[in-house]
Order: structure tokens, then C-alpha cells, then sequence
């Protein structure tokens, strides 16, 4: 016999965490059915080097677009730590060796590091007037990401800002960075966040959602570390769950999926079934889709390749910078703004671009708790390397060989500023392999079920309708027993735990009649 349930959702990733935490809160009798050994999808942390007691972010590193209204609600205890640095590019300019730094908090080498790229204070200011402008613009937007889904029209007029609007909503945001900035290193550290994930040219409004999702969080757009890696938050989720009796299901991968007049059924690979009167789906579209019987778009493809590294020590820059301040930030690495169109272009034609774009993050700079004591008495440290343009398509011919020739571009390219090569820096495991470990759009798939290594699922969406419609929340399907929780809604994408909120609310209003 089925067992029943108010609500069975597929997927035990962050967002169908968030759902059933709402919904258990609410009195509903809620399973939550993951196909994987562990919960948490890609906001785990784990350790993929022998011998070293290491909690990694393996796939998903960084908290912004996580509202403090679901940390709140949900009574989540989360630390979370502000990063000292906001980047640093390393260029050579002359001959000589420079970089780029920008603090998290504006300061007076931040504004002195500007003038030496340039030889001027106007570019500056431009990126001060810039960024102050998207910040009022996120103050406005951010709030509205929990509620029903509002016009375009009338979002517009909330917002209240015509110019704006324009630049991110309307015009390709190349166009805006070329109008704006004359420096094409200063155009490209812009440019990056309009690219993570996403594989698209900085002329194509896709450029746009990207970057608009990297600046909105919290209506402030500070992207944190959270203390003790990601893991944190799933055993957070994980406890506020099972507090109001969630049931949570583990290697219960769903195989079919039927419906009735009373709600849905499913099977899992074991036999066993569950009848719900709601089904939230946190899984990718195709997923549902292939459930259903009904045909699936193809996905765009995911593009980029994850590189995880364990350091010995951190290798010094041949520009003289501390490197617990290069490495504190971001560090761009290839990514002016022609560089990144040119990635574009070869990538797109299914070539490995011959400059590939990409960037490190040292999150043990500001958590060091993510190792253990006797580490990080040695001073070792690990890294995150994020490789753009390299969609899925590439890796069709051979993804393990393609994805080492992708690291051994990268490293190459790294230490074109590094007095220490990069490799002489990584520890090794007991059998002498260096501590690297390889992610590429084809594991993405394979581990953690993404069409074709798409973090996002699919392409990101604007945060409104383009028509007036009441109560829509952007996670409904063609069929009311059947909501997305998960980054295929509108409004999904990144660890942001807004679809799972969204999905849960739909459910409640509608028991509510």
C-alpha cells in the first residue's frame, strides 16, 4: 500500500529542504524523496583528497541570494563571514607587474590601484556611481523575490529608476560597460558576474539576468562565506526538517510518477510507493519531464568546469601583493572584457578557446575552519578555480582528457603571475597524487543530475510577468498538482532557497482556498 502524505517532493537539495521545512512549520505531513546517498545536491561539503581532513564547498561555495527573511522564518543558525577583498587582477602594464585591487570596502588603495590601471579618477568614480546605482536598484528588487510575481510594468514603476532599468532590463549590458568604462580589464571584472554559469555573449540579455542575480542578494549583493563550508546550511535544513517531522528519504530515486483525481503517486527504485495531494519538484525539467512521459527541451548547455585545489602554502605574486590579500577575493585571471567575448565566440563553435577565462576564490582566508587544526597550523590552504566558456560540448570527445587540458591551461596562465608555480605549491595524497580535483560539465551531470552540467538548470529568468496575473508565484506547471521547488522556476537559480520558499507558499495559499 502507498503510504500518503499533504506533500512528496523530489529532490533533497537546499530548495526542497527550504519547501519542507515551510510546510512541516505549517502542520503538512511532508516526505522528501532524494535519489543520491546524501542530501544537500551540490550544497554539500566533502572531502575529495585522500589523507587530509578537509570540508570542501565541492560544488557551490558562496551565500548571497539566500534571503535573511528564509534564515529568520526558518530559524536557521548559519554563520556567515564577509570576504576583506572584493578582487584583485593581476596585469602586466609596461612590463611591469600590477593588479587591480578592489576592497570590499572602498578604501584609498582601492582608489589609488584605479588610477594606476588607468592614469585617471574618472574610471573610478564611474565604477562607484555604477555599482551605488545597482545597489539602490536591489534595495527595491530584493524584497519582492517572496511574493507573487508582479508585472513588468508594475515592477518598473516600484523601482523608479527609467535609466536603470534600461541598462539592465532592455540593453544588452555590453553595450552599458563599453558606454561607461573605457578600461577593458575594468569592463571585464564587471563582465564576469554577467557570466558565471551562463554561456552566452555580453550583447545577449541572458548577460543581464546573470548579472542581475550576482547583485541583488539581500538587496545588497555581498557574496559570504558561510563558516564551516555549505555543509552547514543543509544540516541546518536538515534539522528545522526533521524538528516538524519531515520525513526525508535517502537512495529513494523516483521512477515513475502517476496522477489521479486525488494527487499523485510515485515509485521509487525499491517498490516502494507514496500518494501525496501535491508534488513539488526540485529536480531539473527534463527530470519531470522523462517522469511525466512528455518530451523536454533540450537544455542549454552548462559551461563551465570546476577545478577544486588543496595548497601547501600560497604562491607569491610576481607584482609583490600579499597573497592573503590577492587570494582573499575573487582573483580574475584572463577575463577583460574582449577576452571574455573572444572565449565566447571559439567556445561557442565547440573549440577550447585558446585564452581561457577564469577565477580562484581561497575561502580558508576568511574560514580557516574548513580545515582542521594540525592544516592549518602547516599553513595549507584550499582553493576553488571556476573556468568560463567551456560548455558542455567540448567534453563530448573525452571529457576526463579535455578536462586536464582545461587545468593545465589554467595553471599555465596562473602562473604567468605567480613567482611559485601553482604546482609547486599543492600537496599530495599518500599515493603522490597532487591534491586536484576536476569537475567538468559532464560530472556535473553525472553526479548531481544538472541537463548537461547547467547549474541554473536552464536559462536564468526575470523576476516578473509580462502581464498582470494574480497570485503567480513562477514555480506552477500545466498541471496544479505539480509545482517546481527547485532553479527551474522563475525566480530559481544559485543557493538562494527563493523557488523552495515560493513552492511552499503556493501550496499554503492554496490549501487555504
Amino acid at each position: 500500500m502507498a503510504i500518503r502524505y499533504d506533500v512528496a517532493i523530489i529532490g533533497a537539495g537546499h530548495n526542497g529542504l527550504v519547501a519542507a521545512c515551510y510546510l512541516g512549520m505549517a502542520g503538512k505531513k511532508v516526505v522528501v524523496l532524494e535519489a543520491s546517498q546524501n542530501i544537500g545536491g551540490a550544497s554539500i561539503s566533502a572531502c575529495p583528497f585522500d589523507g587530509y581532513d578537509v570540508r570542501l564547498s565541492r560544488y557551490a561555495y558562496l551565500l548571497s541570494l539566500f534571503p535573511d527573511t528564509i534564515m529568520c522564518d526558518l530559524g536557521l543558525k548559519v554563520p556567515v563571514r564577509s570576504r576583506s577583498m572584493s578582487s584583485y587582477t593581476p596585469y602586466v602594464a609596461e612590463g611591469r607587474h600590477e593588479g587591480l585591487h578592489i576592497a570590499r570596502k572602498w578604501d584609498a588603495e582601492t582608489e589609488a590601484s584605479f588610477e594606476r590601471l588607468t592614469g585617471e579618477k574618472k574610471e573610478a568614480l564611474q565604477w562607484r556611481n555604477f555599482y551605488h546605482d545597482l545597489q539602490q536598484m536591489a534595495k527595491k528588487l530584493a524584497p519582492t523575490l517572496l511574493s507573487p510575481l508582479q508585472s513588468r510594468t508594475d515592477l518598473r514603476n516600484l523601482m523608479g529608476m527609467d535609466e536603470v532599468w534600461r541598462m539592465m532590463f532592455e540593453q544588452p549590458i555590453g553595450e552599458a560597460l563599453v558606454e561607461k568604462f573605457q578600461s577593458d580589464l575594468v569592463r571585464g571584472v564587471i563582465l564576469t558576474d554577467a557570466m558565471i554559469g551562463t554561456h552566452t555573449s555580453a550583447y545577449d540579455l541572458q548577460a543581464n539576468r546573470c548579472l542581475l542575480y550576482h547583485v541583488i542578494g539581500n538587496g545588497m549583493g555581498e557574496w559570504k562565506v558561510p563558516v564551516g563550508g555549505m555543509q552547514q546550511l543543509i544540516d541546518e535544513l536538515k534539522r528545522v526538517a526533521m524538528a516538524n517531522e519531515v520525513k526525508i528519504l535517502t537512495d529513494a530515486r523516483v521512477t515513475d510518477l502517476s496522477l489521479g483525481k486525488a494527487g499523485v503517486e510515485l515509485a521509487t527504485a525499491d517498490g516502494t510507493s507514496y500518494k501525496a495531494k501535491q508534488l513539488l519538484c526540485n529536480a531539473a525539467q527534463p527530470v519531470l519531464a522523462a517522469l511525466r512521459g512528455l518530451p523536454s527541451t533540450p537544455a542549454r548547455e552548462g559551461c563551465q568546469t570546476k577545478i577544486n585545489i588543496l595548497l601547501e602554502k600560497l604562491p607569491r605574486f610576481r607584482s609583490g601583493v600579499d597573497p592573503s590579500i590577492a587570494l582573499a577575493g575573487t582573483l580574475h585571471i584572463q577575463e577583460s572584457f574582449r577576452q571574455l567575448e573572444d572565449a565566447f565566440q571559439e567556445s561557442e563553435e565547440g573549440k577550447l578557446p585558446r585564452v581561457l577565462p577564469f577565477e580562484m576564490y581561497c575561502h580558508s582566508l576568511t574560514d580557516p575552519t574548513i580545515l582542521s587544526k594540525s592544516l592549518q597550523e602547516r599553513g595549507m590552504h584550499a582553493l576553488t578555480i571556476f573556468v568560463l566558456h567551456t560548455p558542455a560540448k567540448i567534453f563530448d570527445r573525452g571529457h576526463a582528457a579535455m578536462g586536464q587540458q582545461v587545468c593545465e591551461s589554467t595553471f599555465a596562465a596562473l602562473n604567468d603571475y605567480l613567482i611559485d608555480p601553482i604546482e609547486s605549491c599543492l600537496a599530495r595524497m599518500p599515493n603522490g597524487a597532487p591534491c586536484v580535483e576536476i569537475l567538468t560539465p559532464h560530472e556535473l551531470e553525472a553526479i548531481l543530475g544538472l541537463p548537461r552540467g547547467n547549474i541554473f538548470h536552464s536559462d536564468l529568468s526575470l523576476p516578473f510577468l509580462e502581464q498582470r496575473q494574480k497570485g503567480v508565484w513562477g514555480v506552477e506547471t500545466d498541471d496544479p498538482r505539480i509545482l517546481l521547488c527547485g532553479s527551474s522556476a522563475l525566480r530559481g537559480g544559485g543557493v538562494s532557497g527563493i523557488p523552495g520558499h515560493n513552492a511552499a507558499m503556493a501550496v499554503l495559499q492554496g490549501s487555504r482556498g
